[in-house]
């Protein structure tokens, strides 16, 4: 039996939209950025960044990874929805799933989507068999573990692969470019990763 995430709706989608769509507005108002400087401070065109904010287009993890740094925020500031209370519990039948741009990698967060500054951020990952999932360098000083849960896995950093098989686990500075690999093109790869920031993030 697969470990996957169930397969994500039509409601998943519109409501991690919504969130994306109304934390952009805000943070960026916030800053008192137009469209075009955001444009040109993320790499993601204004058209895109429009859809986006008006809730007419559900970007994908790397969109998101550059409007973020775009911003000069944490990814998850992004996706925030709510203030969390003192405990949390979260279904994997409610999970909120974020795609790469052909489906093959999926990423789910494994804490609550509370806003609120966070040194460490948690999540499970999935990619199909043959999937690739390419990732820009992350803020200075990010550092990121992986544990192959199910499959095998080759992360790639700054262009030196490294092969892990099931329970082997990794960690690496991720300010430089990076790739999640899976070499089997019959079974699905499954990971938890930690992600820690050099500083708190808000």
């Amino acid at each position: 039996m697969s470990a996957a995430n169930p397969p994500v709706t039509d409601e998943d989608q519109v409501d991690i939209g919504a969130a994306v769509s109304a934390n952009l507005r805000r943070l960026r108002h916030d800053r008192g950025l137009t469209l075009d400087q955001l444009s040109e401070s993320s790499g993601v065109s204004r058209a895109m960044l429009n859809q986006i904010e008006t809730g007419k287009s559900v970007p994908t993890i790397a969109t998101l990874w550059k409007v973020a740094a775009g911003l000069h925020l944490p990814f998850q500031q992004l996706i925030a929805v709510e203030a969390a209370p003192r405990s949390v519990v979260l279904r994997r039948r409610e999970a909120k799933v974020l795609l790469n741009a052909d489906g093959s990698f999926r990423s789910r967060a494994l804490f609550p989507y509370d806003g609120g500054p966070r040194t460490t951020e948690f999540y499970e990952l999935t990619l199909a068999p043959g999937g690739v999932e390419r990732a820009e360098a992350h803020a200075r000083g990010t550092h990121e573990q992986l544990v192959v849960v199910q499959g095998r896995v080759v992360i790639e950093i700054a262009g030196v692969r490294h092969e892990l098989a099931e329970r082997d686990a990794i960690a690496f500075t991720a300010d430089v470019a990076h790739a999640y690999v899976n070499p089997d093109a019959k079974r699905e790869a499954l990971l938890y990763l930690v992600m820690t920031y050099a500083d708190a993030v808000h």
